[in-house]
């Protein structure tokens, strides 16, 4: 059976698609996806207080490479083979080599209900892939978008403004510092209460979310049907990508897993934001679509136990 949060998911996907009344308020998924972001950093930080070192930096780097050349990769598919406009194909692209929090929380729940060896450094995973897709995506417009050049400087302004400044980000990074520093015994009295209900408010998060996914492909979508198809087939490509790095590196097995699941993943939270201000010709709609529409769901309902048994098969 799926990991208990999971099931949230579904319900809020099953309660979408049957037109139900139930909702999260909004200043209610608000305060969720704060508590979610911070208590991610904490927990990353606590776990690395102590054992930060000079040889992850190897690790960092590859990871930041993944995450530059994910879009680079996808951009010329998106834009040859699915046939999107430059802008929409930068702003997928870019989506899909950055990251989704909530798809990295469901898998660190699914690593801990599973009792696999987890890394201290997988939440610098996190921070580190949601900054370089972005950047390309950014750059790839740039690059080959018609009216690009006469708004580019400002773009790229905006850009960084936006993608350094997103609540997300802040939260986690300021969370792995804080946790980093005062560790798990001394930081206790105030990190106890968020790291112990971890799971209660990834499942309201995912409920939301379900909620979301559900909206976002009503009414049925068929006219981007060759999209879809990617948006489904694409996670279990760079999942297995996301396996073979992390078996390179010689990572434990529940941090390939983490990794692979982040790789297949797409951002719904810090992208959008960033990638509206960047490139103000792409449909963030569409991009939400396939992000959290679709690429969400299967990874979260399938995705994850597949890069693990993927994981098992080559570890």
């Amino acid at each position: 059976m799926p990991d208990i949060v999971v099931m949230f998911f579904i319900l809020g996907l099953i309660a979408g698609v049957l037109r139900s009344d139930l909702a999260i308020p909004k200043a209610t998924y608000e305060t969720l996806s704060l508590l979610l972001m911070l208590t991610i950093g904490l927990k990353g930080g606590m776990v690395l207080h102590g054992n930060l070192s000079w040889t992850l930096l190897p690790q960092m780097l590859t990871v930041i490479l993944l995450g530059a050349l994910i879009p680079l990769t996808l951009y010329p598919v998106l834009k040859h083979i699915i046939k999107l406009s430059t802008a929409n194909s930068a702003s997928i692209a870019a989506h899909y080599g950055s990251v989704s929090a909530g798809t990295f929380a469901v898998a660190l729940a699914y690593a801990e209900s599973q009792h696999l060896q987890v890394g201290a450094e997988v939440t610098l995973y996190l921070v580190l892939l949601e900054l370089p897709a972005i950047i390309v995506g950014l750059l790839l417009y740039r690059r080959f978008g018609e009216n690009a050049n006469a708004q580019s400087a400002l773009s790229l302004k905006h850009l960084w403004h936006e993608t350094l400044t997103n609540k997300s980000v802040i939260l986690l990074v300021g969370g792995v510092i804080i946790g980093m520093m005062y560790g798990t015994q001394q930081g206790s009295q105030v990190t106890s209460l968020l790291t112990n209900s971890f799971k209660v408010v990834l499942a309201l998060f995912l409920l939301e979310m379900g909620l979301t996914a559900a909206q976002t492909l009503r009414p049925t979508p068929w006219h981007h049907w060759k999209l879809a198809i990617f948006a489904l087939l694409i996670p279990v490509v760079l999942g297995s990508i996301g396996v073979g790095v992390g078996i390179l590196l010689a990572l434990e097995l529940g941090s390939v897993v983490i990794l692979a699941s982040l790789v297949a993943s797409a951002s719904y939270i810090a992208a959008p934001a960033a990638i509206k201000a960047a490139i103000p010709d792409a449909d963030i709609g569409l991009a939400m679509l396939s992000s959290l529409g679709l690429t969400f769901p299967f990874n979260v309902i399938i995705g994850i136990g597949l890069y693990h048994q993927l994981a098992l098969s080559v570890h």
